[in-house]
């Protein structure tokens, strides 16, 4: 895992200069601290800041091919570098490092553009063709590595984070409103948009290729939702998910370092677990988050698989002065506002992996989206059931049965089932019909912000972004399909995958893994019929079944708890606001940035210090506030947290 950076000058602009692209590899320390590599090629730069990882003596970047004519830098693991290598060397390519870097460079000398087709792995790769005077920038196919680019002055710069971006002082600092609109309402910005004017992200499973014709921007990959299903028993759609899943942990196990994984208590991550030590020789280290508050913490079911495993285990308990305490370093790693407190604690398990000395983890992200997990898709399937029939009293009786987990579930009392979950039955054919509450809950902050930035922030229209995003034929697919392809494209990528994943762990100089996310499962999971993900209220069926026969049968048949972590009241100590949140949120502050309204914002804060903000919307609205305001002080403003 690294970070990549790099600048390309059209015809007539001022050519890169090396000391330019050092600044903005030093804006990325962070995720490579074990090198840092510059090549400037006539209107090309290229930087890299490197976490070593395979071939740690030979794998520094920028890397050539035998000319030196095309060279690479990339962000990220290719999982089947050694079968590609093996390939590669048969048709005459020659190798100087054992890397999987170097791959790069032939498989594009043999492939072109099409070299990414071939790859599995996580990747953000920026390449340079001499010979055609051509760029080209590729991400993988779901978005687990970041990749931003802006234009200015006739020069494309590029790199794994804005910040990069920001080191070079011709690159305006102002936040987006359509990125903002996006962020409060997916908890995203739907690409190509940042939070960032000016600053565009490359979409997941695109190439992008730049020189001095213009710019093309091509999708090589999607969700391959509507494929034909196989008329396979369920002993065989069983049999062939052990054996995909069993290969994939293979694959990413492969480093020249220790590799450990994350343990939740979960299904998900006690599967990774539990193939990592009974299926492969790789010693099994694992780690864990607990808390204090009984409804977020999981620990009574991490220990039952550490026990029944061996594994050699470690636990951190996140406190809520804690997680107040490091926000600002996580905003400052998302840039991005956020609405749940839940990246910081993966950030400060990051920081537990590094000082036990390991570098890479493996963890269970993914399989909710692939395999049908969410309550959100079991809420979906119970609303437009209801919606075949408003007023049955027994269909809507269906929703008290969904988060048992939760203190304060919004579907405890009938009066508020009705009201929260009833509106929209008339909408079941929208796109966004799964995540039309989830788009009403998070939005309740644009109540708080000033009335000019307000109108500007409601113009967004997120059902008409959205479907601007769809495939041709994704009406034409099964509902939940049509649920779990949005989910996977707007908070799996742009949160789960980088608030909460790559940005968290590599704030640690972590570099985390998704075997659920090997492209060979997620086409198998497209595949699958409905009743095989979600039958009536059972969540992620043949996932189960596939590992039932290795698993407690406590965690094998256990519902879905989703990972969470206590949001508001984190801020508070005492029945007020902490030190720090109140010079964030003063009305100096607050005027300077411009973007929140202080009476209204005043009214929030004290409705949380009396403990009265139990409800998700009060909670993503303070917590939408204080990550906005921490992100314009510190990437706006560039001053310290």
């Amino acid at each position: 895992m690294c970070g990549i950076a790099g600048l390309w000058s059209a015809p007539g602009a001022a050519p890169p200069r090396r000391d330019e692209v050092e600044h903005m590899v030093a804006a990325l320390h962070h995720r490579g601290p074990d090198g840092q590599g510059v090549l400037v090629q006539g209107p090309v730069g290229l930087g890299h800041a490197r976490l070593a990882i395979i071939d740690l003596a030979g794998g520094a970047q920028p890397m050539g091919n035998e000319d030196g004519a095309i060279q690479v830098v990339f962000n990220g693991e290719i999982f089947n570098y050694l079968e590609l290598r093996a390939d590669l060397l048969k048709r005459g390519h020659r190798f100087a490092t054992a890397s999987d870097t170097e791959v790069l460079v032939h498989l594009y000398e043999e492939h072109g553009d099409a070299f990414v087709r071939h790859l599995n792995g996580q990747f953000a790769i920026a390449l340079w063709d001499g010979r055609r005077q051509r760029l080209v920038l590729a991400r993988d196919r779901v978005g687990i590595r970041p990749l931003f680019h802006t234009r200015v002055n006739g020069r494309l710069a590029f790199a794994s984070e804005v910040k990069a971006l920001f080191a070079l002082p011709e690159v305006p600092r102002a936040l987006d409103a359509t990125g903002l609109a996006s962020v409060f309402g997916y908890w995203a910005a739907l690409p190509p948009t940042s939070v960032f004017e000016g600053v565009e992200v490359l979409p997941p499973g695109h190439v992008m290729t730049v020189d001095a014709a213009g710019t093309r921007i091509e999708r090589y990959w999607d969700w391959p939702f509507g494929a034909d299903t196989p008329a396979w028993s369920d002993e065989r759609w069983a049999d062939e998910l052990h054996e995909l899943l069993v290969d994939a942990v293979r694959l990413q196990l492969r480093a020249d370092v220790p590799v450990g994984a994350y343990l939740s208590g979960g299904l998900d991550s006690s599967i990774i677990t539990t193939i990592i030590r009974r299926r492969t020789e790789t010693p099994l280290r694992s780690f864990s988050l607990t808390f204090e508050d009984a409804e977020f913490d999981e620990r009574e079911h991490q220990q039952a698989l550490v026990a029944k495993l061996g594994t050699d285990h470690s636990a951190i308990e996140a406190s809520k002065p804690a997680i107040a305490a490091a926000f600002a370093r996580m905003v400052r790693h998302a840039e991005t506002p956020v609405v749940r407190t839940a990246p910081v604690p993966m950030m400060l398990l990051a920081d537990s992996v590094r000082a036990a000395g390991y570098k890479v983890v493996l963890t269970g992200e993914g399989a909710d989206e692939a395999f049908g997990g969410y309550d959100l898709f079991k809420e979906a399937a119970i609303r437009r059931f209801v919606a075949r029939a408003p007023g049955s009293k027994w269909r809507g009786a269906l929703l008290g049965r969904l988060y048992p987990y939760l203190a304060n579930s919004p579907a405890a009392g009938r009066a508020m089932t009705q009201g929260f979950f009833g509106s929209g039955l008339d909408k079941t054919a929208s796109p966004a019909f799964a995540h039309m509450l989830r788009l009403q809950t998070t939005r309740r902050v644009l109540a708080f912000f000033r009335p000019e930035w307000r109108q500007r922030l409601e113009a967004f229209d997120a059902e008409a972004a959205l479907a601007a995003t769809l495939p041709a034929d994704f009406a034409r697919w099964p509902a939940l399909a049509r649920d779990q392809y949005v989910e996977a494209n707007t908070l799996m990528s742009g949160y789960l995958l980088s608030s909460q994943g790559d940005r968290m762990a590599m704030a640690a100089s972590i570099e985390a893994r998704f075997p659920f996310l090997d492209h060979r499962v997620l086409e198998f999971s497209c595949r699958l019929p409905v009743r095989l993900k979600l039958c009536g209220l059972k969540e992620k069926v043949l996932l189960r079944r596939a590992f039932a026969a290795e698993l407690p049968p406590s965690i094998g048949q256990r519902t879905k708890q989703p990972y969470r972590a206590p949001d508001s009241a984190c801020f508070f100590e005492g029945g007020r606001l902490r030190d720090d949140t109140a010079a964030l949120l003063d009305r100096t502050s607050l005027d300077d940035a411009g973007l929140f309204d202080p009476v209204a914002v005043g009214k929030l804060v004290d409705k949380c210090a009396a403990g009265r903000a139990i409800g998700f919307g009060d909670n993503m609205a303070f917590v939408g506030i204080v990550s906005t305001m921490s992100l314009h002080r510190q990437l706006v403003r560039g001053e310290a947290a």
